[in-house]
């Protein structure tokens, strides 16, 4: 099953807060919302994606836990985008002064920005074009990292602010470069 687009605009325009409730009253739904304010309904992963993102979430946060440097967050999070879009990346992380930065108010909602870091991982029902699509959308944001994990091609696509795309194909390891210090990815056995 792909991800399936509403738009709205021609019945009605969601605030950020009616968009919280929406996803609210309807937990069973992972829902994002793009720029334009269409709203994108996702299915469940299956087990293999759903495994391999928590492995991915683990070895972030066991990380971030050593050098606390900043929050990890993971695909049931939302970040409200500077350009409107409330996106839910797979797995991200914010620098600890711009998580500082935020009221105990903003911390409970949808989080008004995007994250330094940023992961999508593919799974079988995913589109490549849309997919890529929603990593230059961050970096239009000011996300400083992003990939795009694609284990179908066996690839790895890096997104860095300013830079052209970089595709590795099957690396064993990914480095978090000067975003986060010393972390490395480990996905040998991903392949």
């Amino acid at each position: 099953m792909t991800a399936i687009t509403l738009d709205l605009n021609p019945v009605a325009t969601l605030s950020h807060e009616q968009f919280l409730q929406l996803c609210q009253t309807n937990p069973d739904l992972k829902l994002e919302r793009t720029a334009q304010g269409e709203l994108v309904v996702m299915p469940p992963t299956g087990g293999e994606t759903g495994r391999i993102n928590f492995d991915m979430n683990l070895q972030l946060g066991l990380w971030n836990r050593k050098y606390k440097l900043g929050q990890c967050f993971d695909s049931s999070t939302g970040f409200i985008l500077p350009n409107g879009a409330t996106r839910s990346p797979d797995m991200s992380w914010v620098e600890q002064s711009r998580w500082e930065a935020l009221r105990p108010e903003q911390r409970e909602k949808y989080l008004p920005l995007c994250p330094d870091f940023v992961v999508e991982l593919m799974s079988p029902s995913d589109v490549v074009y849309q997919t890529r699509a929603k990593l230059q959308e961050y970096m239009d944001n000011c996300c400083r990292l992003g990939w795009l994990i694609n284990r179908g091609d066996r690839q790895v696509e890096i997104y860095r602010q300013g830079q052209a795309v970089e595709t590795l194909e099957a690396p064993n390891t990914l480095s978090g470069e000067d975003i986060l210090t010393d972390f490395e990815l480990e996905l040998a056995e991903f392949w």
